[in-house]
């Protein structure tokens, strides 16, 4: 065998085509932004409808067992979609946008407790160890640029939700034909494969598949119980704004690990200006929920998911949100879990197909 056709080579050669092709890509941006923009335009309604697709999807199979037409169950689940954002139109906005629009009110409040409380910590700083104090001074010089990127970081959720509330008008179309003609995406890959690597290829997809499933289903599920605990919580210790509270905290959960100590911040600071004491009763439901959700929820939801290494996870989130913000949190651990099981593909079908490299993928 000569040194062009072993497979080491031929892998090399093929890694350094692709990086030859990503240099390429970048001198030459200009012809590829209108891509792009393009994919730009249709990224949220595409993730939206395939959120919506690993959700729905086996209610669709279900309906199907029972001998419903496809496009029929299909219907009826877009009829189940619409009755559950009617109830939450009808039932839960209202309440949400009154504690909304009261919490926004009482910003200014709660921002000038703050200020009297830093002015009370200056009267008495014979009381304060002076490390202690040079820290509080440095805090009360940066507290209008605190407030300021806080506020930032507010309006451009903000903005980024009213962008995908553009968006979601094309989610229903893309979700149809998911729902409708998805089981042919595997066939219409494969087809340009011979039958071993065929065979190969359908591995990788159902794998991806098994991935994307367990996590969206696992974290949605997760999350949502983490809402109905903590709107349980705080309704118990007479949490102003509770409903309000509780959704953030659902919300922000779908961001693993660092959600739940990120979604419990602003119902610690709404417990504190509502009474000192309220906020570490916020902080006791938290700890509940946690152990809850922590012991028996996870294992059981999200057993089968990911298992990745917690500090692993941690990195990639501190990371993708430095690139790409709270879109690149959301998605950062299900985009390397993706990536890990191609690789990690890969590498079983290279070590599998040593005695005959003609098995080979790649």
């Amino acid at each position: 065998m000569t040194v062009l056709e072993k497979r080491s080579f031929q892998t090399m050669t093929m890694l350094i085509l692709i990086f030859l092709l990503i240099l390429l890509i970048s001198k030459t941006s200009f012809i590829f932004n209108p891509l792009f923009t393009y994919m730009g335009a249709v990224a949220l309604p595409i993730i939206g409808a395939g959120i919506l697709f690993y959700l729905t999807r086996p209610l669709v199979d279900l309906l199907e067992k029972y001998k419903i037409n496809r496009i029929v169950s299909i219907l009826i689940v877009f009829l189940l979609l619409i009755l559950v954002l009617f109830l939450i139109v009808t039932y839960v906005a209202p309440v949400l946008q009154r504690q909304f629009t009261n919490l926004v009110h009482n910003i200014p409040r709660m921002v000038a407790g703050i200020q009297d409380l830093i002015s009370y910590w200056q009267d008495n700083q014979n009381l304060i160890p002076e490390r202690v104090n040079e820290t509080i001074n440095e805090f009360t010089s940066n507290l209008q640029s605190y407030i300021q990127s806080f506020m930032g970081f507010i309006f451009g959720f903000i903005s980024e939700f009213i962008g995908f509330m553009f968006s979601i008008v094309l989610i229903p179309f893309f979700l149809f034909f998911m729902l409708k003609d998805g089981e042919k995406f595997a066939p219409f890959i494969t087809q340009f494969f011979e039958a071993k690597k065929a065979a190969n290829i359908r591995s990788l997809l159902q794998k991806i598949n098994d991935t994307l499933t367990s996590y969206i289903q696992g974290q949605l599920i997760v999350s949502v119980c983490i809402g109905i605990l903590l709107y349980i919580g705080y309704s118990i210790i007479h949490l102003d704004y509770a409903l309000t509270l509780a959704i953030f905290g659902m919300v922000i959960s779908v961001i693993p690990f660092l959600g739940p100590y990120l979604a419990v911040t602003p119902a610690l600071i709404v417990g504190f200006f509502q009474d000192p004491m309220m906020a570490v009763w916020v902080a006791i439901v938290m700890i509940i929920a946690q152990q809850i959700e922590g012991n028996l929820v996870s294992p059981n939801v999200m057993g089968r998911a990911l298992h990745l290494h917690p500090l692993t996870v941690i990195t990639v989130i501190l990371a993708a949100g430095s690139i790409a913000g709270l879109l690149g949190m959301l998605f950062a651990v299900p985009l390397y879990a993706v990536v890990k099981t191609i690789i990690s593909h890969f590498y079983g079908s290279y070590q599998d197909s040593k005695p005959n490299e003609e098995d080979a993928l790649i």
